[in-house]
């Protein structure tokens, strides 16, 4: 297990304390800390599964879309908007308990790497969200875009090709993790 976070001044304390004695006790998880943006792809597209054990009302999880960009499966407590993001059996697993989420590591190899980057391509890509957002706001205000005094929609294809750096183009099959045996 890798866990890549950055630890805040505020919770430094708790980490030295209560969670880093937990990390060392195990020589199978390795904290790596905080990586950038450049070594985002890298570890997310090299991982077995993102694992979010959340257990607050997360609003979104960017962090889920990230791994799913990548092809990476995500397995994830039914909390906030996981049931949203994640289809269950395709693009990852939504777990209730602790127990749920072994099982569903030892399920991981029946999803497709492909299918979980496809699951990203056809929801959340920046292109995707603000086309979703254009037809929204047409809706909201009942009127075409002649009245904004340019062109809305290639406006908006012009920020969707500058999407950020670490986003591959397409499902990196060259982060396929081997099995473990």
């Amino acid at each position: 297990l890798k866990i890549a976070a950055k630890i805040d001044k505020v919770d430094q304390s708790f980490w030295k304390e209560r969670v880093e004695p937990q990390v060392l006790r195990h020589s199978n998880v390795e904290f790596i800390g905080e990586i950038d943006e450049r070594q985002k792809a890298d570890f997310l597209g090299n991982a077995k599964a993102l694992l979010f054990p959340i257990d607050w009302p997360e609003p979104f999880g960017l962090v889920t879309i990230e791994a799913m960009a990548c092809g990476t499966p995500v397995v994830a407590f039914r909390r906030g908007a996981v049931p949203e993001i994640i289809d269950d059996g395709v693009s990852g697993w939504i777990v209730d308990t602790v127990e749920e989420a072994v099982g569903a590591l030892r399920r991981l190899d029946s999803l497709e790497r492909a299918r979980v980057r496809q699951t990203f391509e056809k929801r959340f890509t920046v292109e995707r969200m603000c086309s979703d957002y254009v037809a929204l706001y047409r809706a909201l205000t009942n009127t075409g875009t002649a009245t904004l005094g340019f062109d809305h929609d290639e406006s908006m294809r012009r920020r969707a090709r500058s999407a950020p750096s670490w986003l591959p183009a397409q499902a990196p099959n060259v982060h396929r993790m081997p099995p473990s045996h």
